[in-house]
């Protein structure tokens, strides 16, 4: 049951401890989580702020909120004595995003040992993908 989960994924998730300050910013939303298929849902909201000159959404704030996917996606699996440190991200632009509301969804595709690998999709909210990510990341112990 997630509510008895612990660490610093869920303790910044169920109000233990505050949400990272990068994730405030995008608007970071939990939904919900299924810790044994290693899948996440999560919604961020992009502000004015986040636009370019043509009143898109930035790429770099949709790469954020992809890292902000693929990232938590592991880290909802993992113990209260784990942390995860992304290797790599790999980010694709499918169409423009829009301020408002996008969904976030996430999932650990392999995990081998401390090495995992991570996809996620961002949606905006016609349900169309306008970006999605590919990750690696190694699970190291907390303070170590």
């Amino acid at each position: 049951m997630t509510d008895q989960r612990r660490g610093p994924f869920w303790d910044g998730v169920q109000g233990r401890a505050p949400m990272p300050r990068a994730a405030q910013t995008l608007g970071f939303e939990f939904l919900e989580a299924d810790i044994d298929s290693g899948t996440i849902e999560l919604a961020f909201t992009a502000t004015e702020a986040f636009t370019n000159p043509m009143g898109e959404v930035l790429g770099a704030f949709v790469a954020a909120m992809l890292y902000d996917t693929v990232g938590p996606a592991l880290l909802a699996t993992l113990g209260p004595d784990e942390f995860q440190s992304t290797l790599d991200l790999q980010v694709s632009f499918l169409r423009p995003a829009r301020t408002g509301r996008l969904r976030g969804t996430g999932r650990v595709v392999r995990r081998d040992g401390d090495i995992a690998f991570l996809a996620g999709e961002l949606r905006n909210p016609d349900g169309e993908v306008v970006g999605t990510a590919t990750a690696t990341a190694r699970v190291i112990p907390l303070g170590g």
